[in-house]
């Protein structure tokens, strides 16, 4: 029981220690300017649009594509 005791308490100061680590690592940080997170976030929204257009289009395509493939061999 003893041990179990002295594991829980070298458990807690471990976690007390890593909290504070954490705190020392955080205050270390650079964290970016509201005009870095703004431009960052247009680019990103920017190029998902452009993606979700350029996926659309492929699809498109090979929807297409595999249709006519179809036609042909069904005879349709």
């Amino acid at each position: 029981m003893a041990d179990e005791l002295g594991i829980q308490k070298n458990s807690w100061i471990r976690l007390r220690e890593y909290f504070s680590e954490v705190r020392v690592e955080m205050k270390r940080v650079t964290w970016p300017s509201w005009q870095e997170v703004y431009g960052t976030t247009i680019m990103v929204l920017v190029a998902t649009f452009l993606f979700g257009l350029y996926f659309e289009l492929c699809d498109v395509v090979f929807q297409r594509l595999v249709q006519r493939v179809l036609n042909f061999f069904l005879g349709k």
